[in-house]
Parts: structure tokens; C-alpha cells; sequence
């Protein structure tokens, strides 16, 4: 055929055109340089330390930064069943700095995307924080940051997101940058305001309503030992149990503490001065001072503090009140006596657990001193507030999980097809009795096959999803691996249940978007009536044998290197007209347009002598369970129509139907029940007609 060395030439142009073109993977690259590229001003960078693994980058004793690879910490597989290696840089306040691929054996990359657009994909990181949970594609929902997805490798970088992610979150916790995160979230607990009960001091203090923090002067020489404060303000031997510090401290804005400890009307004078969701605390003490002097110069009380979570709330002389006297029975004498309110903005929750502070602190010179603090521990009674109930956040979907969720709605349409489909074959008896609804039902079927399961769902099954199974099951086989991509997981689950029952024919003929595409084309260029080209049998015998010889080569070239024969695959048309959309260098575009356009001439020329795909899927053929395309004695001897009329000369000279290279497009079928068409039912008629007629003129007699 004179098309065929013009194909030779555009394939020997896809593989070795240029350069640009030529075979290669993405080699490992050195994340040094991309560490001082992001990190300018250091001087020093560490060797990888600690678990996990991490750079600690320095200026002088400034810490700057830290950087990490993501496989080290968290090895997620992606589309090619290896993980796509990144280095990622945070500075100490968990901020992300820079995220760049190191390697990557992605094939969509490798011979299809630009890899500038995988690193574009990746610099989207820089200015997040660890702490954002972050999602890829779609809008900004409550609780996630979406970043954009990159068209054609949405796998590739939905895996990058995860790896960076939870490598990310791993190093923060481990250099104590976040918390770990439980995800439980309790809601602030509100105090009861209209329970009160009368008590007094010993009551108060009895169920620990209020509680106290008491210190000896042992206590707190101890704490100082071996610091430049050890001796100063020292006690004597004697007076080591003395005591140094009682302090009570309590909630006062609790009513059965509050209107206990003063009387009515100054229980509601600093009630009224209160904003919503702020509190009192009140504070007794003898001993040290817990208010000391700085509050004087500089407004700040300096020697207590408030502890709650992560939140240390210290007090401004606004927000203190000096108690003169307190009206509950049997309390002692206190020495300072205060009330201090805790702001709305600290969001203090009244029902956790809180603690008391006190600050001692020792000078050790005209300027210089030294402090220590104890803490006293305060846990709310549950007489006292309405607790709501914990909310226990949904387990975070997997990767997995999250892929099908965003594609539910092309899983169910699909599945739809698919049961279409079968209904067809269960009812193509029925169906082929009415050539022009069958003829308009199958074309119409392809459409939504080139239209939905190609271009828009990318759903193109090919011989590189074959090697790669393979593969995975050398090795460590993983259902996750197969499972990130739902559309061509549910293709090969019915391309494998449609061979198991009627062969490789089914796919090929209906649920194969190339196919379909090259069928529709061909159905074009018979409608404006371009001739047709079709080779002698006996040559057409024989060029099948191309593609089961290139299937051979290329799972020969997989053994020794998966992503050498996946750019050897680039053969097969798919990438190029379904993920790319002809959005390529040119050589790719050429071999893709040149073997779309052949179909105007000639039906499916690649299916039926290149595609590896097709010779794969036909190797179980013979193992089919049924066998529903019938066919009749005369069929070949001496009835030739059928076999004249398939378009892809799937059928035998002698009538029988290869079922390694039917597409099972029923036009066979169609013949076989038309009575004005097919030679066999036209002689039954004949003597059918010559019967009747006999009988009527025997009746006639």
C-alpha cells in the first residue's frame, strides 16, 4: 500500500526526530543547588539528620530553614508504580519556601507534558503552610486550599500533593514546628449562670472550686541550683520549710465561686464590666508577691501568667482589679488579693484545663536576673458548665478515596454505557433484524465513546497499563497503584469480563475511543463516496503478524526497562489524540493525524496491523465463553457476502469468522437475518415460494 513507508518514516520521526524528541528519563537531580537557591543568605547547611531525614540550614546560628526529600519521609507510587521524588524547603514557622521534582519515571511526563509545567505545578507550595489542608482541582472549600490540578497528569500531581503534604506534616511535628493533630475538636464549654449554691471557703476549696499552689523555700532554692542565682536570696538551714508562696487562684465569673467570694453587688459590678467570652480570674496570695512592681513601670504584671493549650495569657494593669476584702466564711488573711480579666481574643475556654503560673525571679546583677517558674493545675467541675460533645472529624479519605469521590459522576455514566452495551449483546438477535436502528444505535455509541470516554474522561486503555501490571506483580503488587485512575480501572474490569465471555472484540469494537474514532472516520469517507482501498487477503493474512511482532518488542524492551518501553509505546496513537489532544511537538501530531486519516480509506488500518494493544487483548480469544455470532453451512462455500462485506476482513475465505481480529460490529449478524440479503435465506425463500405455489395449483386440481 503506498501509505505504508510514509508510516514507517513518521514513526522513525516520533522516536528519533530530534533532541527534543529523543527517548530519555528524567535523571535524579541534586537538591543541593535548589537549597541554595532557596536559601541565599545561608551560611551553612547540615548533613540530612535525624528521623526523619532533614537539611537544617543556617545562618551563622540562625536557624533559616530546614529541607527535606519527600522519599524519605513518605514514598507514595504514582502512575508509573514509583514515587516522584521532591525536595521541599519550610522555614521555622512551617511555612512552605520551595517544593521542586528531583525525579520522577512518569510517562505522561516523560513523553508528553513539559516537565516546566510539572515544576510549575510544584512552585504553587511556596507561601502555604503546613498547617493548610490542601487539595488539587476545584474550588476553595471550607477547611482546603485547592491548588490546580495539571490537565492530562491529574494522577501524577494528586500523588505529588499527597507526598508533600504528609512529608511535610511528618518533619513539622518532628521538629516540634506543629502539634500532632488528633483532629478532635471540642467546642468551647459555657458557664451555667443560673446554678449557684452557697458555700463557704473550706467547701470551695474541699472540691477543688478553688485551688491553690503552695511553695516552700527549699523548694524554690532547689530550683535554682547550679545557675548564677543559686546563692542569692538563699535561706538559711533553718528556714528551709518555711513557706515562700500560697497562692489561690479560681474562676470567679463561676456564680457559686464569684457571688461566694464577694458579696452580690460586687459579684455583679465586675460581671457588668465583662464582654461576652471574657472571664475572671481571681488571685490570693501571702508570701512572694504575685503582682510585684513591674506592673507599675511598664503595665504589665510580670510574674503570673495563664496557660491554656498553646495559649499563655498574660495581664495588663486594664485588665486587673485590687480586691480590699473578700465576704466568704472561714478564709484566711491574704497579704494581695486581685481580679484579673482574660480578653476575648485569648478564646479561653472555661470547662478545659488551665494552669496557674508564678514567676520567681532572682537578680543576679545590676541589670541581669534569672527565673524560674511553677505551675499550679486547674480543672474545671462539671456542676459548673454545659460541655458540648466532642466532634470527632470523618477519617481522611486516601488518595484512592478521593479520587473516585471527585469522579463519581463519570464512574456511574460509564457503568451505564457498560450495562448498555451488554444489554446490546444480549439482545443482538433482536436488535440486528433492524439494520438502520442498529446501524444509528452502534455510530451513536462510538460518539460517546470518542466524545466522554476519550477526550473528556482520557479513558484510553494501552499496551503501557499491561506492562506496568505486569510489573506490579513482580514486584509489590498493589490494588492502590491500578485504583488512582477510576475510569481505565473500570475498563480493564470490562475488558477483561468481555473477553472471559465473547473475546478481545467487544473493547475493540465498542469501548476502544481510537477505534471508535477510526470507525466514525471511515463511516465519513464512505458517506461523501471516496474510494476504498482493501488489500488482497492473503496480504492482509499476513500483516497481521505486525503487531503481535511489535507487542513481542516491546514487552522484550519492559523486561530490562519499563520507561524504556514506554516511550518505545509511543506507537500507539492514544496519548497523543486523547490525553494531549494533539497539544504536542509535531512528529507525534504527524503519526496521529496520518493514522486517523488512512481511515478514510481504509477501516482501522492501525487496530488491525500495529496496535500491540489490540494483539495483547486477543491472546485469549480462544478461551472465550460464547460464541453468539452465528453463522451457516453455506457460509464461505459458496456464500461469499458476509465475508465481502466486513470491512475489516475479519472473516475467513472459508466463512469462518477470526475472532482475533473481529470488532463484533454485528454487520455479519445483520446479514444473517435480512431475507433480501443473505443468499441462503433468499434460495429458502425461493423454495418456499415454489412449495406454495405448488400446493396452491395441487389444491387447485
Amino acid at each position: 500500500m503506498p501509505y505504508l513507508p510514509l508510516a514507517l518514516v513518521c514513526v522513525i520521526l516520533v522516536i528519533f526526530a530530534t533532541p527534543s524528541y529523543a527517548l530519555f528519563v528524567s535523571p535524579p537531580k541534586d537538591p543541593i543547588p535548589y537549597i541554595e537557591q532557596t536559601f541565599p543568605d545561608a551560611t551553612d547547611i547540615s548533613e540530612k539528620t535525624g528521623d526523619p531525614l532533614v537539611w537544617t540550614v543556617r545562618k551563622n546560628d540562625l536557624v533559616l530553614g530546614y529541607a527535606f526529600e519527600t522519599n524519605d519521609v513518605a514514598r507514595i507510587p504514582a502512575y508509573s508504580g514509583e514515587p516522584v521524588n521532591m525536595l521541599v524547603a519550610i522555614d521555622p514557622q512551617g511555612n512552605y519556601l520551595t517544593a521542586k521534582v528531583l525525579e520522577h519515571h512518569e510517562p505522561i511526563i516523560l513523553a508528553g507534558i513539559p516537565e516546566q509545567k510539572l515544576w510549575n505545578f510544584a512552585d504553587q507550595y511556596t507561601g502555604l503552610s503546613v498547617l493548610d489542608r490542601l487539595k488539587v482541582g476545584g474550588n476553595k472549600s471550607e477547611g482546603y486550599v485547592a491548588i490546580d490540578g495539571l490537565s492530562g497528569a491529574t494522577v501524577t500531581v494528586m500523588v505529588m500533593n499527597v507526598g508533600i503534604t504528609k512529608a511535610a506534616h511528618k518533619v513539622a511535628v518532628s521538629l516540634g514546628i506543629i502539634e500532632p493533630d488528633n483532629g478532635i475538636i471540642q467546642p468551647a464549654s459555657t458557664i451555667k449562670a443560673d446554678v449557684f449554691s452557697p458555700a463557704n471557703w473550706l467547701d470551695l476549696t474541699g472540691d477543688g472550686s478553688i485551688r491553690k499552689l503552695y511553695l516552700n523555700r527549699a523548694t524554690v532554692d532547689e530550683s535554682f541550683v547550679g545557675t548564677d542565682a543559686e546563692h542569692v536570696d538563699e535561706a538559711a538551714a533553718s528556714e528551709k520549710q518555711d513557706m515562700f508562696a500560697e497562692i489561690y487562684y479560681t474562676l470567679a465569673d463561676v456564680p457559686s465561686i464569684g457571688k461566694n467570694l464577694f458579696s452580690e453587688s460586687d459579684y455583679q459590678w465586675l460581671m457588668g464590666k465583662l464582654k461576652p467570652n471574657e472571664h475572671l480570674v481571681a488571685v490570693f496570695g501571702n508570701g512572694y508577691s504575685f503582682k510585684g512592681s513591674g506592673y507599675v513601670r511598664g503595665g504589665i504584671f510580670d510574674r503570673i501568667q495563664v496557660h491554656q493549650n498553646n495559649n499563655a495569657i498574660s495581664f495588663r494593669d486594664l485588665e486587673h482589679e485590687r480586691l480590699t476584702d473578700i465576704f466568704i466564711e472561714g478564709a484566711p488573711a491574704f497579704s494581695e488579693m486581685s481580679v484579673f480579666k482574660i480578653a476575648t481574643h485569648h478564646e479561653f475556654d472555661p470547662g478545659a484545663e488551665w494552669q496557674f503560673e508564678l514567676l520567681v525571679r532572682r537578680q543576679t546583677g545590676p541589670v541581669d536576673s534569672l527565673f524560674n517558674s511553677f505551675k499550679g493545675q486547674y480543672s474545671m467541675l462539671e456542676k459548673y458548665v454545659d460541655t458540648p460533645p466532642a466532634i470527632y472529624p470523618e477519617p481522611e479519605l486516601t488518595l484512592t478515596q478521593q479520587v473516585w469521590q471527585e469522579r463519581n459522576l463519570e464512574v456511574i455514566v460509564l457503568i451505564l454505557l457498560i450495562v448498555v452495551l451488554v444489554l446490546i449483546l444480549f439482545f443482538q438477535d433482536v436488535l440486528v433484524r433492524h439494520p438502520k436502528f442498529m446501524h444509528n444505535l452502534r455510530h451513536g455509541f462510538l460518539v460517546v465513546t470518542v466524545v466522554f470516554i476519550g477526550w473528556a474522561w482520557s479513558g484510553q486503555l494501552s499496551i503501557v497499563n499491561v506492562f506496568t501490571f505486569l510489573h506490579a506483580l513482580a514486584n509489590d503488587f498493589s490494588w492502590d497503584l491500578f485504583l488512582l485512575d477510576p475510569i481505565i480501572f473500570i475498563l480493564w474490569c470490562a475488558a477483561a469480563v468481555t473477553m472471559l465471555l465473547w473475546g478481545r472484540a467487544v473493547y475493540c469494537g465498542w469501548l476502544c475511543p481510537f477505534g471508535a474514532l477510526q470507525e466514525l472516520i471511515n463511516v465519513f469517507g464512505r458517506f461523501i463516496k471516496l474510494p476504498q482501498i482493501e488489500l488482497p487477503y492473503a496480504v492482509h493474512e499476513r500483516l497481521w503478524a505486525i503487531k503481535y511482532l511489535i507487542l513481542l518488542a516491546l514487552f522484550g524492551i519492559s523486561l530490562d526497562s519499563l520507561a524504556l518501553a514506554e516511550q518505545f509505546a509511543e506507537i500507539e496513537p492514544f496519548k497523543t489524540t486523547f490525553l494531549l489532544k494533539f497539544d504536542r511537538e509535531w512528529p507525534f501530531v504527524a503519526w496521529a493525524s496520518l493514522l486517523l486519516l488512512i481511515n478514510l480509506v481504509n477501516r482501522k488500518t492501525f487496530c488491525r496491523y500495529l496496535c500491540p494493544l489490540g494483539a495483547a487483548l486477543s491472546v485469549s480469544s480462544n478461551m472465550r465463553l460464547f460464541s453468539w455470532l452465528k453463522r451457516r453451512p453455506d457460509c464461505g462455500q459458496p456464500c461469499k457476502t458476509c465475508a465481502k462485506e466486513c470491512e475489516i476482513q475479519a472473516i475467513q475465505p472459508d466463512g469462518v469468522i477470526n475472532m482475533r481480529e473481529c470488532h463484533y460490529c454485528l454487520d455479519c449478524q445483520i446479514t444473517y437475518f435480512n431475507d433480501q440479503k443473505c443468499p441462503p435465506l433468499k434460495k429458502q425463500a425461493r423454495k418456499l415460494k415454489k412449495f406454495q405455489e405448488q400446493a396452491i395449483e395441487v389444491t387447485n386440481t
